[in-house]
């Protein structure tokens, strides 16, 4: 395939010239590690101290990282990103909840999104976070196949009415639905969940998608079997993959308790096990659908030629690359000016709440080596082509 990531008229097409310098600035901040530590820390005692500091956020790492604080908010920067081919997904980032009241509150939040996304072609999938419908302690105890109290019997199953709510009304309405990954300790019993969604669901096509993180060593044998599954079953496979996005907690509590990590052994190994999860499902479209959701170069030029060499064709339904709304530009938009289906994940919700998925991106930006770099010499060389 062609060098096209370096076309940064494409990739910055949407960006002013004070949105340009605003984004050259926020990553250089995000390039010293020390400042996004320092940074961290004041904004987070800001926050719990209910410092008037929403303004500031609001103006400079919130507006260049989210779409707005509501859906309708949301709707201008989704229309214009479709303008040039890029489809949105509305990500509710509030996190953290731990009471049944905002467990149902979300549900409603994720009930009315469905509605919101069924009306514009631009937003072809919706999403949720399982933390969002329930306590990550009970997601692991249930994972770890330890008993539950009465209590607790009655509120998993109140978890796993709001998965079914939430996938019945996704596959009433034709609408795709994402289901994020999150912590290893809590995963299976996500994954048990969200597979019997699947084969409720996913009989005619792939409509419930769950999430692999592929810095997860296991990953690939569990969509196999998975794969094992479906046939023999009858249903459809969707799956966004990623690489991953608690590695250093993974990491800390593996050592701390005692465990082997399930972190791939290096970055390069995390490279080849999204690779090959890639190509297993490009090789079995027949069953599945994939979300390659990655900020890799790389990564995107393979699916790119897999796709070419099985002869897929671009705009193929069953084949959708996905990034970050404020990040990897120049992915997003030259991949979409070739034909391919390209969605950004853009967050949304009140200023405060969102705060935690900011924090994450800028360490994330931070810890990612080269991620940072390659935003600021893009930006380098779009103010510099416009200045010619």
């Amino acid at each position: 395939m062609d060098q096209i990531f370096n076309n940064t008229e494409n990739a910055f097409a949407l960006k002013t010239d004070s949105q340009l310098e605003r984004a050259y600035f926020l990553f250089k901040l995000i390039a010293n590690q020390p400042l996004v530590r320092i940074g961290t820390a004041v904004t987070n005692f800001a926050i719990k101290a209910h410092l008037p500091v929403e303004s500031l956020i609001r103006a400079t790492v919130f507006d260049h990282f989210c779409g707005g604080t509501t859906e309708e908010e949301c709707i201008p920067v989704v229309d214009k990103m479709f303008e040039k081919g890029v489809s949105s997904v509305l990500d509710y980032s509030v996190e953290g909840k731990e009471e049944e009241a905002q467990f149902d509150a979300t549900l409603e939040k994720i009930l009315k999104i469905l509605n919101f996304v069924k009306e514009k072609q631009a937003i072809p999938f919706a999403v949720f976070k399982p933390t969002g419908f329930g306590r990550i302690s009970l997601y692991q105890k249930v994972g770890e196949g330890k008993g539950l109290t009465p209590d607790e019997e009655e509120e998993w199953k109140r978890v796993v009415e709001r998965f079914d709510v939430v996938c019945k009304k996704a596959h009433e309405m034709d609408v795709a639905l994402l289901i994020d990954g999150e912590e290893s300790w809590m995963q299976d019993a996500a994954d048990d969940v969200v597979a019997d969604m699947m084969r409720k669901y996913n009989k005619e096509k792939p409509i419930v998608y769950n999430t692999l993180q592929m810095y997860r060593w296991d990953r690939l044998e569990y969509l196999k079997q998975l794969h094992i599954d479906a046939k023999a079953q009858g249903f459809h496979i969707g799956m966004k993959l990623v690489r991953g996005a608690y590695m250093e907690k993974e990491n800390t509590r593996a050592e701390e308790l005692g465990y082997k990590s399930p972190i791939c052994i290096s970055k390069q190994a995390t490279d080849e096990n999204f690779d090959a999860g890639v190509s297993y499902m490009l090789d079995h479209l027949d069953c599945m659908a994939i979300f390659a959701g990655t900020h890799n170069e790389e990564s995107s030029y393979k699916v790119a030629e897999i796709m070419k060499t099985k002869q897929v064709e671009n705009n193929d339904s069953r084949v959708w690359f996905g990034q970050l709304y404020g990040m990897s530009d120049h992915i997003s938009f030259n991949l979409a000016a070739e034909g391919y289906n390209v969605a950004k994940y853009l967050p949304f919700g009140p200023v405060r709440d969102v705060m935690p998925y900011l924090i994450r991106r800028a360490e994330e930006n931070t810890s990612v080596a080269g991620q940072t770099s390659r935003e600021l010499s893009l930006l380098k060389q779009e103010k510099k082509r416009r200045k010619l």
